[in-house]
């Protein structure tokens, strides 16, 4: 006669079938917080590369065409960054190109990287085509454009006869 209860063999592979699938949850666990920590540092590291590049566009004279670093603490944490700055094509414009890393990694090895310009435009009232001071095109370009060129390239201003009546604003209380 058999008794109602579980053998000792099927009591062992029902831990080992569960161990197995609690292994498997805890590695999911870990890694979802792996990426989270992932994710916190790399957005920490473009919002302080975007700083760099702000900083810098404020300046009232262009940056230098070099290499700078720097650290800064910044959410309880060191961060390397470093501006390499390169000149266009066009003579009043620079391109800044931020990377930033944890003070602790090593070299080469940035969390993000981010690109930005400075640069003076010179430009027509009321709109029509930019042209960069320098860039050899359009108005206030050092090109020979001619006054036929430079009417093509204006913009004529909008008809707004065509546009249909703004509704009327309901009266407010201050009135």
């Amino acid at each position: 006669m058999r008794s109602k209860g579980f053998t000792l063999i099927e009591v062992l592979a029902a831990l080992v079938i569960v161990a197995l699938g609690m292994l498997g949850a805890i590695e999911a666990v870990n890694q979802s917080t792996r990426n989270a920590t992932y994710l916190r540092e790399k957005t920490l590291a473009h919002w302080i590369a975007m700083n760099v590049v702000t900083e810098q566009r404020l300046q009232p004279e262009p940056p230098p065409t070099n290499e700078q670093t720097g650290e800064i603490e910044f959410a309880d944490e060191r961060w390397h960054w470093t501006l390499k700055v390169t000149q266009t094509a066009v003579q009043t414009m620079r391109r800044m190109d931020v990377s930033v890393r944890r003070a602790t990694a090593p070299d080469g090895s940035a969390l993000a990287t981010v690109s930005g310009f400075y640069g003076t435009a010179i430009g027509a009232a009321g709109g029509g085509s930019l042209a960069w001071a320098g860039s050899g095109e359009g108005p206030g370009g050092d090109g020979d454009a001619n006054q036929e060129d430079l009417e093509r390239e204006r913009v004529e201003p909008r008809d707004d006869s065509k546009r249909p009546p703004r509704p009327p604003r309901p009266p407010s209380d201050e009135e």
